[in-house]
């Protein structure tokens, strides 16, 4: 099904009472784009420290996204890259179980990998984060390739649409939860072209949890979710 943001269960709503942990290269709280925006102390999985600044622009990108539509929500930096866009599968499980202990409703991922190697150990972060009220929202594929976490039972994987509005998200039932469908563009720049700005998966993954912050305003807990988006 689809909606817009001014569709309920989204509209009116802000996200307040929500925390995202956004799982990323960090966040620069400074910059204007979260200029009102409340950010709490993270973590860094890239350097095993507590500075969660971001170094690269990419989380902080990310970041303004979900801002934008879910003004009130909280975020957590949770960094998984430093230098570079890479990590291994070991300090994203970590890093879900760190995100979900710090208390985020919402564990927002940009990243995903398709070595099925890896399923266990990420299927048991994504139920650790869901037996503490957390929903897990990555990327459920990418050029027809399944990744992972996005296609573990539990987690609102996220297909990214070229064509589609940034105030839109299509919403379809899949045996384990849901799929979202939202577009691949973030937060515009005044005077740049949308095509000159950054955009990929990362941005729609941002996308749907802004409007997944917007549909838990007030605190409503994950386990409603079903009921709020039949």
């Amino acid at each position: 099904m689809r909606y817009r943001l001014d569709d309920p269960p989204f509209a009116g709503r802000s996200g307040r009472g929500v925390t995202i942990a956004v799982l990323d290269s960090g966040i620069h709280a400074e910059h204007p784009h979260l200029a009102e925006a409340v950010v709490l102390p993270g973590r860094s999985f890239a350097n095993d420290s507590d500075d969660a600044i971001d170094r690269i622009g990419h989380g902080t990108a990310v970041a303004a996204a979900i801002h934008e539509k879910a003004r009130d929500a909280r975020l957590i930096p949770v960094k998984l890259f430093h230098r570079h866009l890479a990590t291994n599968a070991e300090a994203l499980a970590q890093a879900i179980e760190w995100a979900a202990g710090a208390g985020a409703n919402v564990i927002n991922l940009s990243l995903g990998t398709a070595n099925a190697a890896h399923r266990d150990r990420l299927a048991e972060a994504v139920e650790g984060a869901r037996a503490r009220g957390a929903l897990v929202i990555a990327p459920r594929e990418t050029e027809g390739v399944s990744l992972l976490p996005g296609s573990l039972d539990g987690v609102l994987g996220v297909l990214g649409a070229t064509d589609g509005e940034r105030d839109e998200i299509d919403l379809q039932a899949v045996e384990g939860g849901y799929c979202a469908t939202t577009s691949i563009f973030p937060r515009p720049i005044p005077e740049v072209p949308r095509e000159r700005n950054l955009s990929g998966i990362s941005f729609a993954v941002a996308n749907a949890s802004g409007f997944i912050a917007r549909a838990l305003d007030g605190g409503a807990p994950i386990a409603t979710l079903r009921a709020i988006l039949p």
